[in-house]
């Protein structure tokens, strides 16, 4: 069976837990305080300040890859981490004729051409079973909360948008502004076209399964459909939070489980476009930590269990980014520290 190790971040996590109950280790230190442990390793504890201070690093050239959300972390950490271990060279390494995503990084490392991958989602029973199926199992290990944000243009002032009523508009049941007590205005809705983790953590927890509506557009990436949001009024489009709240041409959507209780994404009070880039909008990570905004997901490293370098290469890159210094670059980075 595939392992799953984790920090457990108390009550506020119940969704999380729930959800995730194969092998998981709570460790506690003298004081109290929670720990990780990564499977083969002596635990990592939450005063581990610099890279420098991670033992057991190998040398050799190590190709990771996956998630697109990891882009902004990998772009803080990378150059860090090469200056603290010369010799651990981190390749990161795109597919060939596909677009890089979570499931797409899974394969590569089950197919050997990753060390480690990265996701933005837990695996699923298929990849565990893939990795079964060539005689290794994979260990996913957690070091960053995110969560997806939802973002329209500026000029729509509705005071937030529920779960249902954002499945009603990406299903194809919603198709104008008026009914959510918007402008009369046709709602345009974007999605990426590739099936990555973002997309499914979407179908999953906002769509329940259903498939996309016809309304929908597809786009390559956020970066497009951020543009096309601060062109078309009626656009809306969902991304992970830290590509949508700090952005100047659009608006993040407060979001709520039920009813009119909304909780938003940033730090209130919004800032206006005309504020921006003076001023820019702050995630709001007491929610995103507390998991009372609605969608919060976690970031992982995956490892293959193979008693090969290549797995002692993973396992020091998680242990890396769960030390101090790993976790506040990740939150420079706009995502939470998971401790």
């Amino acid at each position: 069976m595939a392992h799953i190790y984790r920090i457990d971040l108390g009550p506020s996590s119940q969704d999380y837990r729930k959800n995730n109950k194969r092998h998981s280790l709570k460790l506690k230190s003298l004081g109290g305080e929670e720990l990780t442990q990564i499977p083969g390793e002596k635990s990592t504890q939450a005063t581990t300040e610099r890279f420098a201070d991670i033992r057991n690093v190998p040398s050799g050239i190590f190709r990771y890859g996956g998630s697109t959300t990891w882009a902004i972390i990998r772009s803080k950490t990378e150059r860090k981490i090469e200056r603290a271990f010369l010799k651990y060279d981190l390749r990161y390494t795109n597919p060939i004729t596909r677009s890089p995503d979570s499931a797409v990084g899974i394969e590569m490392l089950l197919n050997n051409e990753l060390a480690f991958s990265q996701t933005s989602r837990s695996l699923k029973d298929k990849e565990h079973e893939a990795a079964r199926m060539k005689g290794v199992t994979l260990t996913e290990i957690p070091v960053a909360i995110d969560g997806i944000a939802v973002a329209v243009n500026p000029d729509i002032n509705i005071p937030g948008i529920t779960i249902e009523d954002l499945k009603n508009i990406y299903t194809g049941k919603i198709y104008n502004w008026k009914e959510l007590g918007g402008p009369n205005l046709k709602v345009v809705p974007y999605s990426k076209q590739n099936k990555g983790g973002t997309v499914e953590f979407f179908m999953k927890n906002v769509l329940h399964k259903d498939k996309f509506g016809k309304t929908v557009e597809k786009v390559e990436t956020t970066t497009e459909a951020l543009k096309k949001i601060s062109q078309n009024r009626g656009g809306i489009f969902y991304a992970s939070a830290p590509e949508i709240v700090r952005q100047c041409s659009v608006k993040p959507l407060p979001i709520g489980r039920v009813g009119q209780r909304f909780v938003s994404p940033y730090q209130k009070p919004l800032i206006p476009p005309y504020q921006c880039p003076d001023k820019r909008n702050k995630l709001n990570i007491a929610a995103f930590k507390s998991d009372e905004y609605p969608m919060t997901r976690r970031l992982f490293v995956v490892v293959k269990n193979n008693g090969q370098i290549e797995e002692e290469a993973g396992k020091a890159y998680a242990q890396l980014m769960l030390t101090q210094e790993g976790q506040k670059l990740i939150s420079e980075a706009g995502f939470v520290r998971i401790r």
